[in-house]
């Protein structure tokens, strides 16, 4: 499919017929979004590679917006969510982000720098190698509704520090937030630098089957593989954050108390709707009765009434129906199931309670399907390698949680579990390490950002080859002769 076509004025241009075939209910949008796209290669073009001055002008920008209006892009997640804990907004997603801004900049100047590559002298004397960093155009971000904040300004800090344009299309339910960045977002950047979309019900097709030089998509599975569908007519590279189960599991020698205590918090932290969330944990078979009291009373001390505004609500209807679906499957194909908060369901503030469930089988919907939510599925295992054998078995988790002390158990987990991210004896902090790469692996995603690597991402790491004044392969032009033979059978043997 031919999108991009060459002017005689060697300006690249979009061909928009392929798009404007869609029927007029999609026409307005696909004639927004390609003009949105049109105006910000040409100014990628007309400026050409962005000075470190200018990187760091934007992401101190992207800095101010969140600092400045933070108060108000709090309520605004708030509203979306119908309750969403100030608390877990204000780390998860205003810290963290700004924290990823500062690092960025701090580091950005060295990942700028021209690196230096070695040459092989025996052929080209003389010469050098260089790689250097540059930025690709315009990048594209679907965006969650689940962190809105720290899902679409982590990835925008990477594409900026890279150099790049972007165009973000926020969730459909978080359609106050994404209304207040439309609104904020041309105080700080002009639309050929940045602009955000919402979602009315027909963009993200037409957002995804756009020629962008990069798009990144963080949601579901089954959404991500549509989405690359889609990017592949334009060989889009794609960055695919996915989710899936992911486990933990419970070393019968690491202090129960403490694992209990980091993965609950963990599991009840924005109601379990977090795609490195705990889906699921193996106890020891002769722990599971002082595992489940444990559990009990963290909650009992931390989570009394989960109609408290500090407990964050499930974020619609849809969901909120999933999650009680997926308890009574397992309810009715004879699992147990724990309500930690004994209190129920309520579907008008869609407030639902921490809930265990125990005795699975595979034909359950809790068995494989992630939760995406404050439930968490209880297993039993005996033997480390009945964990392994389980997990395995079955799409690479996006996250891994290994509760040990003993290092040869946990490099033994770690050399058997392959997964997008680790933490070891906690649950899901790797996620907000500034110099740790986050990104999943098969089913879970691929590619990563944060920190360097998302500077990589979002980068043409452009090889450059500097001939010498002198190129000595000049002795080797045909016609050969006796030297050029005696010369390349010695280099063959030196290198051999």
């Amino acid at each position: 499919m031919g999108f991009i076509t060459e002017q005689a004025t060697n300006q690249t241009t979009l061909d928009t017929s392929d798009y404007l075939s869609q029927g007029n209910d999609s026409l307005d949008t696909t004639q927004t979004l390609l003009l949105s796209l049109e105006t910000q290669r040409q100014a990628f073009t007309l400026q050409g590679q962005e000075s470190y001055e200018e990187r760091k002008q934007h992401l101190l920008n992207l800095k101010r917006l969140l600092t400045e209006n933070r108060d108000t892009i709090i309520e605004a997640i708030n509203k979306d969510y119908g309750n969403r804990s100030y608390h877990e907004t204000l780390l998860a997603e205003v810290i963290t982000v700004v924290s990823d801004i500062s690092s960025t900049i701090k580091h950005l100047k060295k990942w700028m720098k021209v690196q230096k590559r070695s040459v092989d002298q025996s052929l080209y004397f003389g010469a050098q190698n260089r790689v250097i960093p540059q930025g690709i155009g315009v990048v594209g971000f679907i965006i969650p509704w689940n962190f809105p904040l720290n899902l679409s300004f982590s990835g925008l800090c990477a594409a900026f520090a890279a150099g790049n344009r972007a165009m973000v299309k926020m969730s459909e339910n978080s359609i106050h937030f994404s209304e207040l960045l439309k609104q904020l977002s041309p105080k700080y950047f002009s639309q050929d630098k940045l602009e955000f979309f919402t979602e009315t019900g027909k963009v993200g097709m037409a957002f995804s089957t756009l020629p962008f030089d990069h798009l990144m998509f963080t949601g579901s599975g089954v959404t991500g593989r549509k989405v690359m569908a889609a990017c592949a007519p334009n060989l889009t590279p794609v960055t695919l954050e996915l989710g899936g189960k992911s486990p933990a599991v419970i070393d019968p020698e690491y202090p129960l108390d403490k694992a209990v205590e980091r993965i609950m918090f963990v599991k009840q932290f924005n109601a379990g709707q977090i795609c490195t969330t705990v889906d699921y944990t193996f106890v020891h078979l002769s722990q599971l009765t002082p595992f489940l009291e444990t559990t009990k009373k963290w909650v009992k001390k931390h989570c009394p009434n989960i109609h408290n505004k500090d407990y964050t609500s499930i974020i619609d209807d849809t969901a909120f129906n999933r999650l009680m679906d997926t308890v009574n499957d397992a309810k009715q194909r004879g699992a147990t199931i724990i309500n930690l908060s004994e209190q129920e369901a309520d579907a008008r503030t869609r407030k639902f309670p921490l809930t265990l469930i125990l005795d699975t089988s595979d034909d359950m919907i809790i068995s494989h399907r992630e939760t995406f939510g404050p439930i968490m599925m209880v297993k039993t295992y005996q033997q480390s390698e009945e964990v392994i054998d389980y997990v395995v078995q079955r799409d690479r988790p996006l996250a891994f949680y290994p509760f040990s002390n003993n290092k040869k158990l946990v490099n033994h987990y770690l050399s058997n579990v392959l997964s997008g991210g680790v933490s070891v004896n906690d649950a899901l902090f790797h996620v907000g390490q500034h110099d740790l790469p986050f990104g999943g692996i098969g089913g879970s995603g691929m590619g990563h950002y944060h920190g360097y690597e998302g500077f990589l991402t979002f980068s043409k790491m452009r090889p450059v080859f500097y001939q010498a004044s002198f190129s000595s392969l000049k002795l080797l032009m045909p016609p050969y002769g006796k030297f050029a033979t005696r010369t390349l059978h010695f280099i063959a043997k030196f290198k051999s």
